[in-house]
């Protein structure tokens, strides 16, 4: 299990209370290790945020055939279940916003960017993923 910042200091402080006048580097490294060895303190474990799993997709170029195909079956093929989708046409440009959940989906954001740049660039186009725990982050007030 992995120890808080917060877990370290209180050792920290306590061998250098303990210690006194005693106290340098090198014996207070052995007593922090001894704590750590003789189980002599609670654990906190370092925990990551729960993730929404849900991804905002934008995607922009000049329009043609076979673009909402092209994008839509990567995201298929990496069980990504799409929630919302807008697309506008303005003459021969397109741009298109999707809302996607890729909790079920086996890859991670990375992974997904990579198999979409490759779609990408035989369309032509632009594609970018951002995770919507960005955006929430962002504006939070």
């Amino acid at each position: 299990m992995n120890l808080s910042e917060e877990d370290i200091r209180q050792i920290a402080l306590k061998a250098i209370n303990e210690l006194g006048d005693k106290a340098n580097p090198s014996i207070v490294k052995q007593v922090v290790e001894e704590a750590l060895s003789n189980s002599e303190i609670i654990r906190t474990p370092v925990t990551q945020p729960k993730s929404s799993g849900r991804v905002i997709l934008t995607s922009f170029g000049m329009n043609h055939p076979g673009i909402i195909s092209g994008v839509t079956q990567i995201l298929s093929e990496s069980n990504c279940d799409i929630t919302d989708l807008s697309q506008k046409l303005m003459g021969d440009f397109y741009t298109m916003i999707i809302i996607l959940d890729m909790s079920k989906s086996s890859k991670d954001l990375s992974d997904l960017q990579n198999d979409l740049n490759k779609v990408a660039d035989k369309l032509k186009i632009k594609v970018y993923l951002q995770h919507e725990d960005l955006f929430r982050q962002t504006h939070r007030v």
